[in-house]
């Protein structure tokens, strides 16, 4: 895999939702590098690219409640376990499950094995609340698709969070995972 900078020299093929990503990244000045590769469908396949990037691995899960009133991206460490009961304690919502393909697509206008906290762009509604593990804060840069999982980038945690997520108008909230049983 090749290291670009920046978005795509030549965009033909490429989709919309991957096309608004790298525009908002530029709008807001946001530097970022990025490896182009075969569709990312499991966490082996994302660890290759983290690699090449030179990013932590973070699981993006898409969550909801039973009612499906609630929504949630849940930003963590790939080599965390998810434990529903540890996270619906800390945000006060009980049986949550995987959202359904619809609602990704409704909502953060990704398809799955594309979840990445660049579709809040797309939540123009607040109906998605981000989480973020508190061990992925504590990084230099995160490792993210841009609405499509051929494509990977590496962006610093702070213009994610000083730069990016004020400007989609999402603020995420803390928790801390163990992931023990």
């Amino acid at each position: 895999m090749e290291i670009f900078d920046g978005r795509p020299a030549d965009t033909n093929g490429r989709l919309d939702r991957e096309i608004r990503t790298y525009d908002l990244l530029d709008r807001l000045g946001i530097e970022y590098k990025r490896v182009d590769h075969e569709k990312a469908m499991t966490m082996e396949a994302c660890l290759e690219v983290d690699k090449t990037l030179g990013t932590y691995m973070c699981k993006n899960l898409f969550l909801c409640n039973r009612q499906k009133t609630q929504f949630y991206l849940l930003l963590m460490p790939g080599d965390k376990k998810f434990k529903t009961k540890e996270l619906s304690a800390q945000i006060n919502s009980a049986r949550l499950s995987f959202a359904e393909a619809e609602d990704m697509i409704k909502y953060l206008d990704i398809e799955p094995g594309s979840v990445s906290v660049m579709g809040v762009m797309n939540d123009k509604e607040n109906k998605v609340k981000l989480l973020i593990d508190e061990d992925v804060l504590k990084e230099d840069y995160i490792g993210c698709h841009p609405c499509v999982n051929t494509s990977s980038l590496k962006i610093k945690i702070d213009d994610l969070m000083n730069k990016f997520l004020p400007a989609t108008n999402h603020e995420p909230s803390t928790v801390t995972l163990v992931g023990e049983d």
